[in-house]
């Protein structure tokens, strides 16, 4: 082919492309917004999504922001009949990377502020494995909500199983794999998840091992005002 040809169907083709990332994104006012059981003011849904199931169950805050091929569902399958009414919370300003996974059967719910990398996935239901002749595949496991408290962050390929609890402002290491109670203002990491930092008022930040960093006030990249221990 023509370099000359091959050149501007190039172009063509990243101008058709880019346009149906901005025409194909799920805004409020969209027919796809309109299905979900809430969809805030300047929320967006990036194009494409991957999945998006039983969205009247979905109630996506103000301020929004979720990447591309995103799965969000609630219940098993389309029109499950056992859908609960707020299976799947994101409050206000939540940042959602690209190709994560919020997977609900009964409730998954994160608070403001909460940011995600890419590849995160959530779950509040895993399989069963009690009967040795049935296949995994077809056993349900019980549904254990999860909540992400306001301000927290989770690293790239985390994966937040069923029943977990995370705090305010706690971090979640990339690729950790978290279960249980994760207390406000901790970071934890690894495959499971362990407590590797946390917050100790009046001394700073206090890692395993007994090291401390001090706390500083501002947010990255703006020269600091000042540090303090607490």
């Amino acid at each position: 082919m023509d370099i000359g040809i091959k050149s501007l169907l190039n172009r063509g083709v990243l101008a058709g492309w880019r346009w149906l990332d901005q025409i194909g994104k799920v805004t409020p006012g969209t027919r796809a917004a309109a299905g979900f059981g809430s969809f805030g003011a300047d929320s967006t849904i990036g194009f494409p999504a991957a999945t998006l199931m039983n969205t009247g169950a979905i109630h996506i805050g103000t301020g929004v922001r979720i990447g591309r091929q995103a799965t969000l569902s609630v219940g098993y399958w389309p029109d499950y009949p056992g859908v609960p009414e707020r299976g799947l919370v994101i409050g206000d300003r939540c940042v959602i990377g690209d190709r994560c996974g919020l997977v609900a059967h009964e409730s998954i719910e994160l608070g403001d502020d909460v940011w995600f990398g890419q590849d995160v996935f959530v779950c509040d239901a895993s399989h069963g494995y009690q009967d040795p002749d049935l296949p995994i595949g077809e056993q349900f496991g019980t549904h254990d909500p999860v909540r992400i408290g306001s301000g927290s962050w989770v690293g790239h390929g985390a994966i937040i199983l069923p029943g977990t609890t995370i705090g305010r402002n706690a971090v979640v290491a990339a690729g950790s794999v978290v279960r249980g109670e994760v207390a406000d203002h901790c970071v934890v990491g690894g495959a499971p998840a362990k407590l590797l930092r946390r917050l100790k008022p009046g001394v700073g930040w206090v890692g395993r091992r007994g090291d401390v960093r001090p706390v500083r006030r501002g947010h990255f990249g703006v020269e600091e005002t000042g540090s303090e221990s607490a």
